[in-house]
């Protein structure tokens, strides 16, 4: 029986990004779909998939414009309270064919609002591939869904089709998320986190800093309540950046709210998370001293080590990090990562240079790759990080560490290791 395909840190970035091979590339093969990834491998899948995400907007309902297969994962929002916001357009094949449907949806946006006690703030209207191939003119339908029935409509775009390209459907969510807020006067001592369509772990370091530099108060979509909140976001001095997928969100705020923003980046470095802090520091004119929570995450680190080790891991991709990013971080805290199930790109492949130096011998899998029925789990790995990592190794003391509360800064390197602790102390007294 063939293996599942992998290659070594030090090959691929011998190899460099352009030569990367097929099987870390899925469009040049088929995708694979183990249960392993099925919270992330669908823009529509569970978690904060293209759906959920579009209904971060308080008040908003979503209209699901898509053939009955593309919507039959929608169920498993239903457990999370979102039953009573959602409703269906189904197409038939005639609909997909003609396009006759695309003239429905003003009408369709109509009738759900007649089974609603009090409008909504916006109907998310969410389309899928079968508009990315008919290139439909979304923006347009959202105006005529907004003439007849004097409620706004914004585009949801579950398009798996765009995965990989320069906007994938995240990010154009993240944009129409944000699309609605109008100008207003822009308060000095204000301030917007985008990135997350939850809140950053209360515990992060980020919001004291924040203040210290005068800031008195910093939205986040996550934390608003009501359409009232959210459309306050419009206010703020500049935006905070912490997701690459927002950028072109911030961008669009940019142009059309003057928000300027600073885009910062998730690390688990803590030299790295320093740095980033100096600069942002110097980009709002205050000095943030954040020595005190460098100095926690350290404890902790030191702690962990103590107790138990420094055990070998495999890391995953379905976690909040960087999959690369992150493995760098504990190779350099002193484990060993033998093994990485991860998305390749552009961005992160500094750090697959990084790691052929300090861990040539590490791993690379991708969970999209066919070649994945193959595999058999290591049984050099200790422990797993990330909730793929931890379905391919069963039974090793893992942490899925993809909660709703986000981590970020020397709080998510804390959040970690408290949450990698906990579970090793699990299976000991197991």
């Amino acid at each position: 029986m063939a293996e599942a395909f992998y290659i070594t840190a030090r090959e691929l970035a011998q190899n460099g990004y352009e030569k990367l091979p097929r099987e870390l590339d899925s469009s040049k093969h088929m995708i694979y779909s183990s249960p392993a990834t099925l919270d992330f491998n669908s823009p529509g899948a569970k978690g904060f998939g293209v759906k959920r995400a579009g209904l971060v907007i308080p008040g908003s309902v979503m209209l699901l414009i898509a053939p009955g297969c593309c919507g039959r994962n929608t169920a498993l929002l239903s457990s999370l309270g979102y039953d009573e916001r959602f409703f269906y357009l189904l197409l038939d094949d005639t609909d997909i064919v003609t396009g006759r449907y695309v003239k429905k949806i003003p009408e369709a946006c109509k009738e759900l609002l007649s089974e609603l006690d009090t409008p909504p703030s916006v109907i998310m209207l969410c389309v899928t591939c079968v508009d990315a191939l008919l290139g439909t003119d979304m923006e347009r339908v959202c105006r005529a869904c907004y003439e007849l029935t004097g409620v706004r409509a914004a585009p949801a775009y579950m398009y798996a089709l765009t995965r990989e390209k320069r906007l994938p459907p995240m990010g154009l969510v993240r944009k129409s998320v944000y699309s609605l807020l109008e100008p207003q006067t822009r308060k000095s001592n204000e301030c917007n986190i985008l990135g997350f369509f939850s809140a950053l772990e209360e515990g992060c370091e980020i919001y004291p800093l924040l203040k210290s530099a005068g800031i008195k108060r910093i939205r986040e979509i996550g934390s608003c309540k009501t359409f009232e909140e959210y459309k306050e976001m419009s206010r703020a001095n500049f935006s905070l950046v912490l997701n690459s997928e927002a950028r072109a969100a911030a961008q669009d705020m940019q142009q059309r709210l003057g928000i300027p923003f600073i885009e910062l980046t998730r690390m688990f470095r803590l030299d790295k998370i320093e740095n980033q802090y100096r600069l942002l520091g110097q980009a709002i004119g205050a000095g943030l001293d954040c020595s005190p929570y460098r100095a926690a995450a350290e404890q902790v680190i030191a702690r962990f080590r103590e107790k138990h080790g420094t055990p070998t891991l495999a890391v995953g991709e379905s976690l909040n990090a960087d999959s690369f990013e992150l493995s760098l971080a504990l190779t350099e805290y002193g484990f060993r990562v033998a093994e990485i199930y991860g998305t390749v790109g552009e961005r992160n492949f500094v750090f697959v240079k990084r790691l052929a130096e300090v861990s040539p011998e590490t791993r690379i899998y991708s969970n999209l790759s066919p070649t994945m029925m193959n595999y058999i789990p290591s049984a050099e790995v200790e422990a797993a990080v990330g909730a793929d990592a931890c379905y391919y190794h069963v039974g090793k003391p893992g942490v899925e560490f993809n909660g709703e509360a986000q981590p970020f800064g020397y709080r998510g390197v804390t959040m970690l290791f408290e949450e990698l602790g906990r579970a090793f102390e699990e299976r000991g007294r197991g």
